[in-house]
């Protein structure tokens, strides 16, 4: 009768830690069946719900089972850290909830690349790809008015503040405001003690420098060589009080309907428009695009000369003739518009 209750007692004490034991091991030893590793974004504001879902739409966990240990490792809506994730094949699943839960698996090598933008809508496209905020929330809080007044800035000017480059912003849950921020440091880092002093050498303020860098790139998108010789062209001018002149203001005024016109003709520079430079002296009340590092440095190491004229070679170069005088100017563009004349005919 002993060994039946001892066989009893065995039989009940291995039942009860079947059913409390293999639970717990399932919670501290199941692993996720991946073949390979897997990148997700959980924004701002997931839910366990939502985020379960997610799991399960990313085929990484059936989406009751993650719920399931999610709720016996205390991780709920007001504990999920958002950011990248990498979920790696064969990780256990208490790791995944707890990296989650505790942002340490969060991936902090992000980068956003930006260039070759025309404006703050360009921009945003290339910038909202990298971080967690949209292009439209970038957008809307770059042209807002408080934004624009808390840099310093006008809404001529706000390009100015985005200098293009890669930069390693950290973490993928970036808001607009963060990443203007971010931006502002940047642009503060960029403009230390060295380049402050010849920008005012030239009399320029940092959003003049980035306009007249703006219509360098504008006016020769292919060989920078020229961007310092053209720097010192549109300086003389400024300096005598000439307008500049520039193509690229007067067909910036024109928006899109210019875009395929490789030939400005009288009637394009006619086009009443602050940003002509046809019409009206100085620099525009901004830049027409976002100016590169690059261009900027060619204006503030601007080639010290004599010129105000220039345009372009008749050997289809692509570069520039440069002229001191009116009338050395009037030989060089009779040669060009020859030479385009006998390319049409």
């Amino acid at each position: 009768m002993k060994k039946i209750i001892a066989l009893i007692l065995v039989l009940v004490i291995g039942v009860v830690g079947f059913v409390w034991g293999w639970p717990m091991y399932q919670l501290h030893f199941s692993n996720i069946d991946l073949k390979e590793n897997k990148i997700i974004y959980i924004s701002t504001g997931t839910t366990l719900d939502e985020l379960a879902a997610q799991i399960e739409n990313e085929k990484i966990l059936d989406q009751k089972k993650f719920k399931e240990f999610a709720v016996k490792l205390e991780l709920d809506d007001s504990k999920i850290e958002p950011g990248k994730y990498e979920v790696q094949a064969g990780m256990k699943i208490k790791n995944l909830i707890y990296g989650i839960k505790n942002g340490n698996q969060e991936i902090k090598d992000v980068k956003i690349t930006f260039n070759n933008c025309d404006d703050i809508y360009e921009l945003a496209g290339k910038v909202a790809p990298s971080i967690e905020a949209d292009s439209t929330e970038l957008v809307n809080y770059i042209s807002d008015a408080k934004t624009i007044e808390k840099f310093g800035f006008r809404h001529e000017t706000m390009m100015s503040l985005f200098l293009p480059d890669t930069y390693e912003v950290g973490e993928w849950d970036m808001s607009a405001e963060e990443f203007v921020d971010f931006m502002a440091e940047q642009w503060k880092a960029f403009w230390n003690d060295e380049r402050k002093a010849k920008r005012e050498k030239i009399n320029l303020s940092e959003s003049q420098v980035a306009t007249l860098a703006s219509i360098l790139e504008a006016e020769q998108g292919i060989f920078s060589q020229e961007w310092s010789t053209i720097a010192g062209v549109y300086l003389n001018r400024l300096e005598t009080g000439m307008r500049l002149q520039s193509d690229p203001t007067a067909k910036y005024c024109w928006g899109n309907d210019l875009d395929t016109v490789q030939r400005l003709l009288t009637v394009h520079m006619q086009k009443d428009c602050p940003y002509n430079t046809y019409l009206y002296a100085g620099l525009p009340p901004g830049p027409i695009r976002i100016p590169s590092k690059k261009a900027i440095e060619a204006v503030l190491n601007a080639e010290d000369n004599k010129y105000l004229y220039f345009c372009a070679k008749d050997d289809n170069s692509g570069l520039h003739a440069f002229a001191e005088t009116y009338e050395q100017h009037l030989e060089n563009a009779r040669k060009f518009w020859k030479y385009m004349d006998e390319r049409e005919n």
